[in-house]
C-alpha cells in the first residue's frame, strides 16, 4: 500500500483533488492517455529524440488532471463512486473488507501482464503485443474501479444504516 501512497502524494490528492478526480471527466479522459502514451512512445521512430516531448506532455496531463475538473461532491456516477471508493482504499484500509482487498490484489498480475506486452511492443514496434497490452491494462483498470465503486456503495451503506 505505501506505493500507492506515495503516488497519491507525488499527485498531491488532497481532499479537494479527490473530488475533481471524481469528476468523470478526470477519469474517462485520463483512459485517453493510455493511446496517447502509446502514439508518443511509437513516434520515436518518426521524429527520434523529440518524442520526449509528446511523451512529457502525456506525463504532466497525468499529474494535472485530478486537478483540473469541477469538484464533485456526492458521488451519483458510476467514475465519482470509483474515485471514491479508491480514497477509502487508500487512506482507510482497515475498512475495506477482506473481499475487497483480495480481489484487487489479483487483478495487479493482470495489469502487470499487460504492462509487459505494452512494454514489449512499444519495444519491439509489434502492434498484436501493444494493442493486447493496452487492452489487459484497461480492462483491469475498469474493473478495479468498478470493484472500488461497489466498495465506496457498501461502506455508504453501512454508514447509514448505523446510527
Amino acid at each position: 500500500m505505501k506505493p500507492l501512497s506515495a503516488i497519491a502524494r507525488a499527485f498531491r490528492m488532497t481532499d479537494e483533488a479527490w473530488k475533481r478526480h471524481a469528476n468523470p471527466w478526470s477519469v474517462y479522459t485520463r483512459f485517453a492517455a493510455i493511446p496517447g502514451m502509446i502514439l508518443a512512445i511509437w513516434s520515436r521512430t518518426w521524429i527520434g529524440w523529440w518524442s520526449l516531448l509528446p511523451v512529457a506532455t502525456v506525463i504532466v496531463w497525468l499529474w494535472l488532471n485530478p486537478h483540473l475538473f469541477r469538484p464533485v461532491e456526492a458521488a451519483h456516477s458510476w467514475a465519482a463512486k470509483g474515485i471514491h471508493g479508491e480514497k477509502l482504499w487508500l487512506e482507510q484500509r482497515a475498512r475495506v473488507p477482506q473481499e475487497y482487498q483480495a480481489l484487487l490484489r489479483r487483478l495487479i498480475p493482470v495489469g502487470l501482464a499487460g504492462f509487459a506486452l505494452l512494454a514489449w511492443g512499444l519495444l519491439a514496434l509489434m502492434i498484436w503485443p501493444t494493442v493486447f497490452g493496452a487492452t489487459l491494462i484497461v480492462l483491469a483498470q475498469l474493473w478495479r474501479i468498478d470493484r472500488l465503486g461497489l466498495l465506496y456503495e457498501n461502506q455508504r451503506r453501512r454508514s447509514q444504516e448505523c446510527p
